[in-house]
């Protein structure tokens, strides 16, 4: 299994998830769990398929909070032995998570610009004025100095933030494959483009959990990745 395809499963609970792995079957080894499934079990379901299914979990938390919430929760987490986990990549949350994760495998990435905003957005929420790529490259680099493990970006930054002094993991969502829709992403890039631009991870989930035939369509993503 090619684990630089992380599935999204963004489905309503644990047993639309589990029922979308099987279908996905050895199409998919890494999958991501975020906060739209947390109350339907995600916790259970990201522990059932990390120890009985050996899967890699990453959990999608965005946590954001002062710095001795958030090491208490990401210490909680970690006990649950898994791979990656977000945060907003405010360096003392950043240092914070770090503390939290200390002694376990777990993975801090920090999340920079959600790629589902664009610089009207940023201006609506008040955020220093300037090009949003360039924003973005910063906030990634005071992360990676804060002792980030990985940042999340837009394909569009990949390339600028590969070339950071400590670049670390790059996972990008706002990835869809040639033809598909775009829903509320907007800064967007092919599976091979973003390859291309030096991601280790891609992270996609309704055009594969949305398709037709789920398998074929991670399949159809990884050949994309691959060409």
């Amino acid at each position: 299994m090619d684990d630089r395809l992380i599935v999204a499963l963004d489905v309503p609970n644990a047993l639309a998830g589990l029922e979308l792995v099987e279908k996905l079957g050895d199409a998919a080894g890494f999958y991501k769990i975020g906060l739209g499934m947390l109350t339907g079990g995600g916790l259970a379901l990201a522990q059932e398929l990390k120890e009985e299914h050996g899967k890699r979990i990453f959990l999608d938390m965005k946590l954001f909070d002062i710095g001795a919430t958030v090491e208490s929760a990401v210490r909680g987490l970690a006990r649950f032995d898994l791979d990656f986990l977000t945060v907003h990549g405010d360096p003392h949350v950043v240092r914070a998570a770090k503390e939290g994760a200390a002694g376990s495998k777990l993975k801090i990435l920090a999340v920079t610009i959600l790629t589902s905003l664009e610089r009207a957005d940023l201006d609506a929420g008040m955020i220093q004025p300037g090009d949003i790529h360039d924003i973005t490259v910063e906030r990634a680099a005071r992360a990676f100095e804060a002792g980030a493990d990985g940042i999340i970006c837009s394909p569009r930054e990949a390339t600028a933030i590969r070339a950071l002094p400590g670049s670390r993991l790059i996972v990008t969502p706002g990835v869809r494959p040639a033809g598909a829709d775009l829903g509320d992403q907007k800064r967007v890039e092919t599976p091979a483009s973003a390859i291309a631009a030096g991601v280790d991870h891609i992270v996609v989930g309704r055009p594969i959990w949305q398709a037709t035939d789920p398998r074929a369509a991670a399949r159809a993503i990884l050949a994309e990745m691959r060409d």
